[in-house]
């Protein structure tokens, strides 16, 4: 029997991030009664550090095959039907401007928060009801529906959205709320993995990139995926910075990075060059006009370079094995930094349990999940919003 003093809705979301708000905000907008739940004190945290404070809101670049899950296939559905151009038109009639940083990163000129703003309005305009700072103390599968306990009562609907996020960031109160609850209902977990996180050393080498923290380079870097050439960043724990974020998706306990020190480009050749223009140095002394000082001092240190006897004297095939070792600088990590630093989660709930269309389980009935707790994982550099507003918007059209 329904409840009397249950308070009903035609959708409940709980999640109050990026995908909560943009899919109650859609379905509002076409005539659905939401109520949008989070234990939060604030909405959209993870929106509002984003980026700096700038939010990288999407990637003009965005694609299927830039996205991590068990079934590359998955996304392709949502991510056709809701385009960055999409969002774009969205900030525009708010009144929003953007510009693009690197490889199709957009930033809004406005900061984060008015990113946030404008998601609030956009629930607003359908005439969402938001709760704040109220925990989710029991979901009950009804014969009407759902049921939801909260701490001011309850709350029922035939639909329930699940858009909690995963596990990256505890600090901000990330949990593995929708992995237990899709269990429930008979989903699938893919194991959930830190993504675009930083990398630990261990030993030596932790050592010696301890010693050159705060130093950053253009490398091409990979794992067991695609190569990313971008910045790596040396630290006091081991390696970060954008490529080493972007392969450490893609690692996998126990490997090894590959990292090529000259970024894709002909390191003989530059070696060669760097002979004919400073015939009378030491190959670490020509190297410090391309790399920093503490980096070749690491090299020479290795054993990789030398910092006696002039390039005058260095033969071209010497030249050219050293390039190799430069292009060939694999390290073995010891780890990550885990979800305390983790930017995403990799793995998740299962899609095979999902609708690519709808977002809808195909075990429960008017049960849906969307954003970051789907096995869905873009790259670095606005992919997984964009992930967000497709996935939210698939799921708010088919309410």
């Amino acid at each position: 029997m329904p409840d009397p003093s249950a308070q009903g809705y035609d959708v409940i979301v709980l999640g109050a991030g990026a995908a909560g708000l943009f899919c109650a905000g859609r379905a509002g907008q076409r005539g659905l009664s939401c109520c949008v739940v989070d234990h939060a004190r604030k909405p959209a945290e993870k929106v509002r550090i984003s980026g700096g404070g700038r939010c990288n809101f999407t990637n003009i670049d965005t694609m299927p095959e830039r996205f991590l899950s068990q079934n590359p296939h998955f996304a392709k559905s949502a991510l056709a039907r809701y385009t960055p151009g999409d969002f774009l038109d969205l900030m525009t009639r708010h009144a929003l401007t953007w510009h693009e940083k690197t490889l199709g990163q957009l930033f809004c000129d406005q900061k984060s928060g008015a990113i946030i703003d404008m998601l609030l309005a956009e629930l607003e305009a359908g005439g969402g009801d938001l709760r704040l700072d109220t925990a989710i103390e029991a979901v009950t599968a009804t014969d009407d529906g759902f049921e939801i306990e909260t701490p001011h009562g309850r709350l029922t609907a035939p639909r329930l959205v699940v858009a909690t996020g995963g596990l990256s960031i505890p600090k901000m109160g990330a949990t593995g709320f929708a992995y237990e609850l899709a269990r429930r209902f008979g989903h699938d977990i893919v194991e959930p993995r830190p993504g675009l996180v930083p990398f630990t050393m261990e030993g030596e080498a932790r050592e010696a990139f301890a010693a050159m923290s705060g130093v950053s380079t253009p490398v091409t870097a990979q794992a067991d995926g695609p190569a990313f050439t971008e910045a790596m960043l040396f630290t006091h724990r081991g390696l970060s910075g954008p490529a080493m974020l972007q392969v450490s998706s893609y690692w996998q306990e126990g490997g090894s990075v590959s990292i090529d020190l000259f970024a894709g480009a002909d390191g003989a050749g530059i070696l060669k060059e760097l002979k004919a223009e400073h015939p009378m140095k030491s190959l670490a002394g020509a190297l410090e006009t391309r790399f920093a000082r503490r980096l070749v001092d690491y090299l020479v240190e290795s054993g990789r370079v030398s910092n006696t006897g002039r390039l005058a004297d260095t033969g071209h095939r010497e030249l050219e094995a050293i390039a190799s070792q430069l292009q060939g600088f694999d390290v073995r990590p010891a780890g990550t930094e885990g979800w305390r630093t983790a930017e995403v989660t990799t793995g998740g709930i299962d899609t095979a349990g999902l609708s690519s269309k709808t977002m809808e389980s195909r075990h429960r009935p008017g049960l849906y999940f969307i954003g970051e707790c789907v096995d869905v994982t873009g790259w670095l550099g606005g992919y997984n919003f964009q992930w967000s507003w497709a996935s939210a918007a698939a799921c708010a059209a088919a309410l």
